[in-house]
């Protein structure tokens, strides 16, 4: 029977490409949800400083529970547990970041949150005795270690969640602006 000399690499190609495609498939290239574009859901911009307009944002997120971990002047971290079930557990993290738009009038906050959810894990412990001619010899008792495994961590991406954020924290800057005005014109 005549095969042509190029039929086997042909062949070879075909089967790599198909394995390849059998592999890939069914993994998610997140990236593709990667928008970048100008209406982010992750920013405003704000009247006043960065200083002012990070500090509106640390009032809105303490004005709902949340720890403050880390601040700076222009960013700042925060947290917040909730216990949905005796045996989950969820955190919510924030990262705020607030840059000037260089005019000296206003300030841009990007905020980014992430969700991490976490599970009780259980897992049996067993002593080890060693006994000389025998070895050791491990055995099971009753007690069992219980620890928090993070299950899940995924990036808020709701634009309704942010909306909330940015108009809290706006609340707080109004406040700011209004009494640093009455201040000015008791001068």
């Amino acid at each position: 029977m005549f095969r042509p000399r190029f039929a086997y690499p042909l062949c070879s190609i075909a089967m790599t490409t198909l394995v390849l495609a059998a592999c890939t498939t069914g993994k998610t290239a997140f990236y593709h949800q990667e928008e970048f574009n100008d209406t982010s859901a992750f920013s405003r911009s704000f009247p006043g400083s960065e200083k002012a307009v990070c500090e509106a944002a640390r009032r809105a997120l303490l004005g709902q529970g949340y720890i403050i971990n880390k601040t700076t002047d222009n960013s700042l971290d925060g947290n917040k547990s909730f216990q949905p079930a005796s045996d989950k557990h969820m955190e919510i993290a924030f990262h705020v970041v607030c840059a000037s738009n260089g005019n000296g009038k206003s300030a841009t906050m990007f905020v980014s949150a992430t969700q991490d959810g976490f599970a009780l894990k259980k897992s049996n412990a067993s002593a080890s005795l060693g006994v000389g001619v025998l070895g050791s010899v491990s055995m099971p008792f009753g007690s069992s270690d219980d620890s928090m495994v993070r299950v899940s961590s995924e990036t808020i991406r709701s634009p309704d969640f942010y909306d909330r954020f940015f108009g809290a924290a706006e609340r707080y800057l109004l406040v700011d602006i209004d009494d640093d005005e009455k201040a000015a014109e008791k001068k």
